[in-house]
């Protein structure tokens, strides 16, 4: 790989729930790092993947989605969001193609009139549309906002992923990696492994469960002389009718669950894994600083 003229820097993803950020990373990193889910709040922590080729490298920083907090959680998700926007070399903002523009994305419009980083505006889920009306989705978003540029993209299907790449290598500043060629992500292994089981639980689960839930790793140790990792981990749920319905009749749902994380966990580790899930209540987690802490979403942190 040639060191001279290489681009290195931090780009941070935005958008409301479910504009497709994490498709969208997951596509151009060509592996499965952060969690998607049609539901809101899938991403809780600043994900950062690493992107390594040629050109550079561009370390993306997928934060919260920007909304209006209702709880500590919430809170807590919208602050790392809106402090990462000033750390970052381009903020990539996510959104639906449409000519209509709504209050969250107005609310983002705001948030980014603070802001001093080149901001470009990814219009994403083009191949759900037709072609010529792109042209009047732009121009809607160019009234609420002076974007450093505007690029189409599917993250479903990559379509032009090269145009949006070359852009954001543009706005990057030129200077030595900050990672390794080979890494992918920052994100300690019980992480993913904890967000890839919340993922199946969230795709699975009912619409009013998700929100309410949180998975530790109580432990992950490699067997001697094998290649097996034992994993044991913790749904953590809101009220008792959740639990039940997170196990399931005769524990099929859980087992379910189970069988599905444990899949993409073996490809993440390249090993065997016997993989066994609890689900424990713990009422109003999500508004209480001390579970907060424990299931990895520390302030201090933000």
């Amino acid at each position: 790989m040639n060191y001279n003229n290489m681009k290195s820097g931090f780009v941070t993803l935005i958008g409301r729930p479910n504009v497709g950020k994490s498709t969208l990373m997951n596509q151009i990193i060509g592996q499965k790092i952060a969690i998607t889910s049609n539901k809101p709040q899938t991403t809780r922590n600043r994900i950062q993947t690493v992107y390594t080729e040629e050109r550079g490298q561009i370390i993306f920083v997928d934060t919260p989605g920007i909304h209006k907090a209702k709880n500590k959680l919430g809170e807590y998700m919208v602050t790392v969001a809106e402090r990462t926007l000033n750390e970052v070399d381009v903020v990539l903002w996510l959104v639906e193609p449409s000519t209509f523009i709504g209050a969250g994305e107005r609310h983002i419009a705001e948030q980014l009139e603070r802001v001093k980083t080149p901001v470009i505006l990814v219009i994403n889920k083009i191949d759900t549309v037709k072609k010529e009306e792109i042209l009047k989705f732009i121009d809607s978003y160019k009234e609420i906002y002076n974007f450093a540029e505007i690029i189409p993209v599917s993250a479903l299907n990559g379509e032009n992923k090269e145009s949006l790449l070359k852009e954001v290598f543009g706005y990057l500043p030129e200077g030595p990696m900050f990672f390794d060629e080979d890494t992918i992500t920052d994100q300690p292994e019980r992480q993913i492994v904890a967000e890839l089981i919340r993922e199946k639980a969230l795709r699975l689960l009912d619409d009013e469960i998700p929100h309410g839930i949180a998975v530790s790793i109580e432990s992950m140790k490699e067997r001697k002389g094998k290649n097996m990792v034992d994993i044991e981990a913790t749904i953590v749920c809101e009220r008792d009718s959740h639990k039940g319905i997170i196990i399931g009749k005769k524990g099929a749902m859980l087992k379910n669950i189970g069988s599905k994380a444990r899949e993409e966990i073996e490809n993440l580790l390249d090993s065997q894994v016997n993989l066994q899930i609890w689900v424990k209540v713990r009422k109003d987690w999500r508004d209480s600083d001390l579970f907060l802490k424990n299931y990895g979403y520390n302030k201090k942190d933000i």
